[in-house]
């Protein structure tokens, strides 16, 4: 069976970096393959055929040099498999005509066009965030998908922690990394060495921000006839919340052809789950304040008809109406600092004063992750979710 080596060819010059090389043996043939890897001689341990320092560069070249290891021992297993006789130049011939797409930045890159291509926007835009931190965790430097190793990841977490980053973002970007990673696995880019299992890749509680039912009543009561702008705010907020938390996006989104016989029915962009509201009085009220048949949302949030430039104008807008939110809890005389998430969590909260069951809960926010909600999703019939609905906002009103 063919062996491999990693040597340094020491330079002619004195005090000058060598060149790291791989050494492909294989029936008493021996080839060479020249990296354009430079290391000093006594950073070199030669018989260990490693990097002697432990610096942050230092780590990521070992890992482009074990990831090309694997990818030759690959290689080998894959010709002894085939039962075939092969040669040392069979092995370095295969090695070097290698998809140069399996890299772990190029890969992650073409995901996020295939994403954007697709419209999913928001996706694509949470993958570049992480693609960039890696990024600047490498150097700039790209490395093959076989180099993301266990160690390298603990040395990403690592760097990530420094910068006194939480755990849910730093597992944000471990959850994505590895979505890639598992990715380029299934496309035969890689093999699976599970380089993740050793850093947190969960999602931790945190304190939700909820109102009770009195302060989405103060909401009800201001005096906004003087600004169009604070008016619209308030209705947003109220729709999320009537809506049983429909997201900001979902509303910017939301089209006239999504309300069809007393019915609010929507694809979640979040988790591509169809919802199905029954349209109460309180909704249509809205809706029919902003009624305006030349235009195929149901708010004009959006404007733009190019999806990069429509997604680019609810980020703006989203931005907008949130710091418009503070100026709606100060007008309100509420010090809790308010946005449209907390319309979700207040209306899973006034589900909950209402001894509504949290199966129904669940069903009705569409919480698709969790298995308990699954088994529930298939037995609940919506009229159970929109009977409850309806007793939370006739309550609230009856507060006015």
């Amino acid at each position: 069976m063919a062996k491999i080596r990693v040597k340094l060819r020491p330079s002619s010059i004195a005090g000058k970096e060598g060149t790291i090389y791989y050494q492909v043996s294989h029936r008493r043939i021996i080839r060479q393959i020249t990296t354009k890897i430079r290391i000093m001689p006594e950073d070199w341990d030669n018989e260990l055929q490693c990097i002697r320092s432990s610096g942050h560069n230092a780590v990521i070249v070992q890992n482009g040099i074990d990831g090309d290891v694997r990818r030759l021992q690959t290689i080998i297993r894959e010709f002894e498999s085939a039962g075939d006789a092969y040669t040392s130049d069979d092995i370095i011939a295969r090695f070097r005509s290698a998809d140069t797409s399996a890299t772990m930045l190029s890969f992650m890159k073409e995901q996020i066009r295939g994403m954007r291509i697709c419209n999913r926007l928001g996706t694509a835009q949470n993958y570049e965030y992480a693609m960039r931190r890696f990024s600047r965790f490498l150097g700039g430097r790209d490395i093959q998908i076989s180099s993301v190793t266990e160690r390298l990841i603990e040395r990403f977490n690592a760097s990530l922690m420094e910068c006194d980053m939480v755990r849910n973002t730093i597992s944000f970007y471990m959850r994505i990394l590895r979505s890639c990673y598992n990715k380029a696995v299934r496309m035969g880019l890689a093999e699976q060495t599970y380089p993740f299992k050793t850093v947190y890749t969960g999602i931790d509680r945190t304190r939700k921000k909820a109102v009770q039912e009195s302060v989405i009543a103060r909401f009800l009561q201001l005096d906004l006839s003087k600004s169009a702008s604070l008016a619209f705010t308030r209705d947003l907020f109220l729709f999320s919340f009537y809506t049983r938390g429909m997201s900001f996006v979902d509303m910017a989104y939301l089209k006239r052809d999504n309300i069809r016989n007393g019915k609010i029915r929507y694809i979640r962009r979040k988790t591509g789950q169809e919802i199905e509201i029954r349209l109460e009085p309180q909704m249509r009220a809205i809706i029919e304040r902003y009624a305006d048949n030349g235009r195929i949302y149901v708010f004009p949030i959006l404007k733009q008809q190019n999806p990069l430039k429509e997604y680019s104008e609810y980020r703006i807008a989203s931005s907008f109406y949130n710091r418009q939110l503070k100026r709606l809890c100060d007008m309100a005389g509420i010090s809790q600092r308010l946005s449209f998430y907390t319309a979700r969590h207040s209306w899973a909260t006034a589900a909950r004063d209402h001894h509504i069951p949290l199966s129904v809960i669940s069903a009705g926010m569409g919480h698709t992750s969790e298995r308990t909600t699954q088994i529930y999703l298939a037995m609940l019939e919506n009229s159970t979710i929109d009977n409850a609905n309806k007793s939370i906002l006739e309550s609230l009103f009856a507060k006015v």
